[in-house]
């Protein structure tokens, strides 16, 4: 199985809907003066992008994907921010050294083949006496619509274990990102938790994003024959947390890390 990010209606239902409390909690946290220049790596369908054309004033604002269709999304939904999208991938960034006060990333550092050479672009690209700060998802614990999700995978089917992003991604717990920054030459390291609640109308409103076929999960869904999909979808309704009006309510947790170029 192979990561796939194509359609941003898609990412919207799964993830998307939830990423943008996250993206302007992040951003109330790292309290940027206005009129600077930013460049949001791994911009996706433009939810933290259009959280800094929002809340930050930005003087410049440069948006960098490497998938045309998230791109295509991002570009409808930020007609209007001033922003500029760029097709590339954050371990060559198509920029001059020091060229942004403000370099950025949600949600994207785990998806990065070689994360240290991501983060080192992201200090190139970094004015001196500017921030880099990026956060992920907190797969291993309290991301809990996908931690429900691969616990119930895994009691089924050994081999879920092996696809499950908090083993995948063991660089998304506060220790490891901090050493990441460090080890690009960055001081002043910080790391946080970003908690959002994800609130699910029904049982329906949670498991059909899965279905979709897009990111690790619903991608491992999709692939299961049809009994096997029908056997994981009710273990999830049994275990799911749903309460007499049907709603399920979960907590989205991201660990946030910030750090400063000298």
């Amino acid at each position: 199985m192979q990561d796939r990010w194509a359609s941003g209606d898609l990412y919207e239902s799964y993830v998307g809907r939830w990423s943008r409390p996250v993206a302007r909690a992040f951003l109330g946290w790292l309290n940027a003066p206005p009129g600077r220049d930013w460049l949001d790596v791994g911009c996706g369908t433009g939810a933290l992008t259009e959280a800094v054309a929002e809340r930050c004033a930005p003087r410049r604002l440069v948006g960098i994907d490497p998938s045309a269709g998230f791109l295509d999304f991002a570009g409808q939904y930020l007609r209007n921010a001033g922003a500029e999208l760029r097709q590339g991938d954050a371990e060559h960034l198509p920029f001059a050294d020091a060229e942004f006060d403000r370099v950025v990333s949600g949600l994207v550092l785990n998806f990065v083949p070689d994360q240290r050479r991501g983060t080192a672009e992201m200090a190139r690209v970094a004015r001196p006496g500017g921030e880099v700060a990026l956060y992920v998802w907190d797969y291993a614990e309290k991301m809990e619509l996908m931690r429900h999700f691969w616990d119930a995978a895994a009691a089924l089917d050994p081999h879920a274990r092996d696809l499950d992003e908090g083993r995948r991604f063991p660089v998304c717990r506060p220790q490891p990102l901090c050493g990441l920054l460090e080890a690009a030459g960055l001081g002043d390291v910080e790391v946080r938790a970003i908690d959002v609640p994800t609130v699910f109308r029904d049982f329906d409103d949670y498991w059909t994003p899965f279905l979709s076929g897009q990111a690790p999960a619903p991608g491992y869904c999709m692939s299961l024959k049809d009994d096997a999909r029908a056997a994981l979808r009710e273990r999830l309704r049994l275990s799911l947390p749903i309460r007499p009006d049907g709603s399920i309510h979960l907590v989205a947790r991201a660990w946030a890390v910030r750090g400063r170029k000298a």
